[in-house]
């Protein structure tokens, strides 16, 4: 029940510690909060994540930096304790829904990790009706209090509706739509004027055949290939990067907002960017027949891929061309006649030579599809479509990795230098073990890494895959067992790709890492000889690949949202799919039609009693056996959808 009555401090019935625990120390960590209310401390200071009851976290949400008592005990492997005090807040804004009484209000908020609904007294409702989708801030929380207290500060609208639910997102993961106007003005200071003298410092590209490849949709252009047959014979491969670090120096009033937004988000109907659209669609962006300043880095490539010298350094180029993916990719199915064709067929050809060559030495290739979808003026989803990476997108990938690989190890080879890398660790064992029990009782592989050459064997099975039912799958559960990537400063190898260096140096107009590399490696260039501090680049680097989570969760939820809404619009007929997931409750069934995935609840598979069955990872029916796995072909129908949530629940369809 929703109250405001203080707990008391003994409730009936609950247990007297054991005289065998005791509070050991005290540290200090952040929150991982869980829908149940219960939560887990993650602390430098613990080599295991503490378990908080949910009794026990003193009015700590999740994301907070927290102080902890530890309790150890003999009779328990995993710490516990209780939060003594929250030492900062991570956020105290939430989108939800109001709930109106005559005395009170109540919001309930979308997160699912924030476990209470938060009170609003009336006067501070902001005229909100009841039911409507809302933002709340969190005023103050007394001890003892079972909700927090807060104020209406903004109406989003009906739940449900498009505009109130992607501002409801945007709430939710605090990304901000529009550059404050101090910002924007400062931009306008921003000159686009090239001096001679800067054309002069450069070398210059604006006279050999240069372009960019993007999606149809793309405004902000960050790369270009330039390629020109040289007299021996060979091919130089120019792989041109916007030049953000020439506008956007640091510490200025542009690059402290880039700094904490660190990353461009891609909703389903907008682009929240990390630069300003007057630098990233304008100033920075490679536009076709306009001078503009690069970093580039370029290669010398013999016609079977050799890589024989490399340059790197600032240029000028003017593109000639600006491709979208489906234009290059029908010049190279269907051999289509075009100015630019043959240097397509080359870039191509080499593409797929790299490719080759950085898969036999250990880079795992992951199908990549991209869920889009076309919208009408009010946001409403009129249809559901795929982006499958192609030639086309596979050939811009693998020249941005050559570059990146590059760079990287230019600069992982200098001694005592502090550099920015994109790092992969190795898969954790425990899910690896997990993998590989699925795959052999579920008869799709049974002698997964029987030779112990693990990137081997997952190019294996992902080639064994293609075409098959369960492809999309054993792509999904083969990329949870990974480790994530992430930006620091202590290089370890990027695994899934098999470099022992790696970086991102071609996307500065949407990611702030990118634009830190460009100014290690121009302060290198230049023979600059004090490094960056590693202390503080590291901590940069750190909260760039937390808010790429964040970028990532969000750009989902967006996602989720619409395919919840189309599927509402389509509730009847009936869906081919597969099961994406087994749990104690269910089944997860992803539609082969739309990618979208909902949720058969077990007590609602009429023929039998159903259970989850560890060892097989499915459900097995306990009188016929029977029994639902991941991967398998199923029909479905809508049973029901909820906006609020983003949830859909499906039903089999006889005979099962």
């Amino acid at each position: 029940m929703r109250n405001k009555k203080k707990h008391k401090e003994k409730q009936r019935g609950r247990q007297k510690e054991s005289p065998k625990v005791k509070e050991s120390r005290i540290i200090t960590g952040k929150v991982d909060m869980k829908s149940s209310g219960t939560a887990y401390i993650i602390s430098p200071e613990s080599e295991h994540d503490v378990f908080i009851s949910k009794e026990k976290t003193n009015n700590a949400l999740h994301g907070d930096i927290v102080k902890v008592a530890i309790k150890e005990s003999s009779r328990h492997t995993r710490p516990e304790g209780r939060i003594i005090s929250v030492v900062s807040r991570e956020k105290t804004s939430y989108s939800g829904t109001i709930a109106l009484s005559k005395a009170y209000a109540f919001v309930t908020p979308d997160n699912a990790k924030m476990p209470t609904d938060i009170f609003i007294p009336l006067d501070k409702i902001n005229n909100a009706k009841d039911g409507q989708k809302v933002i709340v801030t969190i005023t103050g929380w007394e001890s003892g209090e079972k909700n927090p207290t807060g104020e209406i500060t903004h109406v989003l609208g009906t739940p449900g509706e498009h505009f109130a639910e992607i501002n409801s997102i945007m709430e939710e993961f605090e990304l901000a739509p529009n550059f404050p106007d101090y910002v924007e003005k400062s931009v306008e200071s921003i000159s686009r004027h090239i001096s001679n003298d800067e054309l002069k410092s450069r070398r210059d590209f604006r006279k050999i055949t240069t372009f960019t490849i993007d999606p149809i949709d793309a405004k902000d252009f960050d790369d270009a290939l330039s390629i020109k047959k040289l007299d021996n014979g060979n091919w130089e491969i120019g792989v041109h990067i916007a030049d953000v670090s020439h506008y956007v120096t640091e510490g200025s009033i542009v690059d402290v907002e880039a700094t904490e937004r660190a990353t461009s988000v891609y909703l389903v109907d907008r682009v929240i960017p990390m630069l300003p659209e007057a630098l990233s669609n304008g100033t920075c962006s490679l536009n076709p027949n306009e001078d503009k300043l690069c970093f580039s880095a370029v290669f010398e490539i013999t016609a079977e891929a050799e890589i024989i010298n490399h340059w790197i350094g600032k240029t000028v180029i003017n593109s000639c061309r600006r491709f979208n993916y489906e234009e290059v990719q029908e010049i190279i199915e269907e051999k289509k006649q075009d100015a630019l064709s043959s240097e397509i067929f080359t870039l191509n050809d080499l593409s797929k030579r790299l490719r080759a060559e950085r898969i036999r030495k250990g880079s795992i290739p992951f199908e990549k599809t991209e869920t889009k979808f076309k919208l009408d003026e009010k946001g409403i989803p009129v249809d559901v479509f795929f982006v499958e990476a192609n030639d086309a997108h596979e050939l811009i990938e693998d020249f941005m990795l050559l570059a990146n690989r590059t760079v990287a190890e230019i600069m992982g080879k200098i001694k005592n230098s502090v550099f920015v890398y994109r790092v992969h660790d190795v898969p954790d064992d425990e899910k690896l073990k997990k993998f590989s029990e699925f795959l052999s009782k579920s008869g799709i592989m049974r002698d997964f890494n029987k030779n112990k050459n693990l990137a081997a064997s997952f190019n294996s099975l992902l080639k064994d895959a293609r075409k098959k039912p369960y492809e999309n799958i054993i792509n999904l559960l083969a990329i949870r067992t990974m480790a994530k990537a992430f930006y620091t400063t202590k290089n370890i190898g990027h695994y899934g790709l098999g470099f022992q260096y790696y970086t991102h140096f071609t996307s500065p107009i949407r990611r702030y890492p990118d634009l830190l590399v460009h100014r290690i490696l121009f302060d290198h260039i230049r023979n600059k000889q004090t490094p960056p501090d590693r202390t503080l680049l590291e901590e940069r680097c750190k909260y760039c690949s937390e808010m790429e989570r964040k970028a990532e969760q969000a750009e989902r939820a967006s996602v989720k949202f619409k395919q919840v809404q189309y599927m509402e619009m389509h509730r009847e007929g009936i869906y081919d799919g597969a099961i994406s997931g087994t749990t104690e409750y269910g089944l997860f069934v992803e539609l082969k039609l739309n990618k979208c995935e909902g949720f058969v609840r077990a007590r609602d598979i009429e023929d039998d009693y159903y259970y989850y069955d560890e060892t097989t990872y499915c459900l097995r029916g306990k009188k016929t056996g029977k029994k639902f796995q991941l991967g398998q072909s199923v029909k479905v129908r809508v049973k029901k959808t909820d906006l609020i949530k983003k949830q859909i629940d499906f039903e089999l369809v006889k005979p099962y």
